[in-house]
């Protein structure tokens, strides 16, 4: 039997529950017998959309929010739960850990020392170093340099170590994780899911779509909030919205609009009312997390505004597809004036966009992405070839 293990899992639509579904029901395809511990709170309750058929396990969990003290406890009891359903399982072929929560790459490394698993852990976010760079816990202090030694000996005993770009892999690297189990496989966005469609007439139309959470930046956004000639939608929720909400209000800032999160069926019409889709990352976090909703954009032939590193993956895949624009995190006077050139010459704008969809078909398909998996993983191809065919840009 091959476990995964997740806190967050199908229906739910938090961004790891996402991936991990689409995984384990490539799995169920070809016919790789897989079960889920998850936990049987939920993190968000949008609709994920067709049903899947995958053996999951429910532990008792605390519901989960944002505050500290319930959040920690949300943790501790999925770890409880999935740590007595792993162990208990009689030997288990693979343990797959994900990052929600933190600590769960620890319960693979005793699956392999005690029951003879192969464990490969699969960073969505790099622990303790996001806690770190977003000033949560200190660098030196000893939760910080326990836990690093702790995930760090997990990981490097570990089969394979699975990361989202070259900013994640070096991260690892500098931590002494062996650089020949370091896979990088990137996330994903499904090009039969979302298409590209006409763009939008009017003003100019940047789109944040997703959570708005503490490892973004949204100060160098609010400088110029009110100063562009565009339109502004933030679609979806997250601790910094609220800022954000706030700063509007107290401004009285006419062009900027708030929507709910958008059902994973209506994304891509969602995706299709901007011209331009932001991204943005502290830079502080280059490395230890790596956005997934720039694949989203992507795919829905929409060129990505970044906010951030110029050393962060989603820089280099801008650099290396030309489909989009990189802007340091405080660096306002580039923003706006980017902003203001783009709004005079949309040819740039669009020609980006069509980029954007070919290199997403090309290199970051939902197919591709799972593909690359299933090889990491050891999963055999399937049989009989599935048909990918997927829609032109």
């Amino acid at each position: 039997m091959n476990l995964f293990l997740n806190q967050f899992f199908y229906p739910d639509s938090a961004a790891t529950s996402q991936f991990l579904t689409d995984l384990a029901a490539e799995l169920v395809d070809r016919d790789v017998p897989v079960k889920v511990i998850a936990a049987a709170s939920e993190y968000a309750d949008v609709e994920r959309g067709e049903e899947i058929h995958v053996e999951t396990v429910r532990t008792p969990a605390f519901p989960y929010s944002r505050g500290i003290i319930s959040r920690l406890g949300s943790y501790l009891a999925y770890l409880a739960g999935a740590a007595y359903h792993t162990l208990s399982t009689s030997q288990p072929r693979l343990v797959l850990t994900m990052t929600t929560p933190p600590g769960l790459a620890v319960i693979g490394y005793l699956a392999k020392r005690f029951r003879g698993a192969r464990h490969i852990s699969w960073e969505m976010d790099v622990y303790p170093d996001v806690a770190i760079d977003l000033g949560v816990v200190s660098k030196n202090g000893i939760l910080a340099r326990i836990t690093r030694k702790v995930l760090d000996h997990a990981l490097r005993n570990a089969d394979a170590v699975i990361v989202l770009g070259p900013c994640m892999k070096r991260r690892l690297i500098a931590r002494g994780i062996p650089e020949d189990r370091i896979h990088i496989v990137h996330n994903w966005a499904d090009s039969r899911l979302i298409k590209p469609r006409p763009f939008p007439d009017g003003p100019l139309t940047i789109l944040y779509s997703g959570n708005l959470g503490r490892a973004h930046d949204v100060a160098t956004v609010l400088n110029v909030l009110g100063v562009t000639p565009c339109h502004w939608i933030f679609a979806g929720g997250g601790p910094q919205r609220k800022t954000l909400e706030k700063y509007c209000r107290e401004t009285m800032i006419s062009n900027v609009e708030f929507r709910g999160y958008s059902a994973l069926d209506k994304l891509g019409a969602s995706l299709a009312e901007c011209h331009i889709g932001l991204v943005t990352q502290k830079l502080e976090t280059c490395g230890s997390v790596v956005p997934s909703k720039t694949y989203g954009i992507m795919a829905a032939g929409r060129p990505v505004l970044y906010i951030g590193s110029r050393y962060a993956t989603v820089a280099d895949l801008i650099r290396e597809h030309r489909c989009g624009w990189q802007v340091d995190p405080g660096d306002t006077y580039a923003l706006r004036h980017l902003i203001e050139h783009l709004d005079r010459h949309r040819d740039e704008v669009f020609e980006a966009g069509e980029r954007a969809r070919e290199a997403l078909v090309r290199y970051y398909d939902k197919p591709i992405a799972l593909a690359q998996l299933c090889e990491v993983l050891g999963v055999p191809a399937p049989v009989a070839k599935k048909d990918y065919t997927r829609a032109t840009a």
